[in-house]
């Protein structure tokens, strides 16, 4: 029974990092930390790395000082939080990085509607150029609007 628990936990941050990435991307990314992000609004910037990229770092952090804390002195629950913020950060990744911007040309021909509803709802965010505008701050999880207007 523990093990499902166990799931759960994961499963439940995994789905909270959406509200965490949100509030973050709202509320630091464009505000005090709009220096760092403000290049990844930019049309056309072409570079392998952005400064945006420093963020994939700071967001590292707490899951590799959870998975750490999770080990010690023997599995525990934090381990299954970090689990959670880890697969979150793949998703993202894979989402963000390779299905929205195409930073790196994996699954180029992915025609899924719940990814170009994502695409869709990312562009409406991108098209704000400047730190205090800007509308769906998520990831993985927009409103519905932008899935209805995908239909084949």
């Amino acid at each position: 029974m523990i093990y499902i628990g166990y799931i759960l936990i994961t499963i439940l941050t995994f789905m909270l990092m959406e509200g965490v990435t949100w509030c973050t991307h709202k509320y630091i990314m464009h505000g005090f930390g709009w220096f760092l992000h403000e290049d990844h609004h930019q049309p056309g910037y072409n570079s392998v790395f952005e400064k945006n990229d420093a963020f994939f770092v700071v967001f590292a952090m707490p899951s590799i000082l959870l998975f750490f804390l999770g080990v010690r002195p023997e599995l525990n629950v934090l381990f299954f939080i970090a689990l959670g913020i880890l697969f979150y950060g793949l998703a993202y990744f894979l989402v963000h990085d390779v299905l929205i911007h195409r930073r790196f040309k994996w699954f180029n021909k992915t025609n899924n509607r719940y990814l170009r509803a994502a695409r869709k709802a990312h562009k409406v965010h991108h098209k704000h150029l400047n730190k205090p505008d800007g509308e769906c701050f998520g990831m993985l999880f927009f409103p519905y609007k932008y899935y209805k207007e995908t239909k084949q």
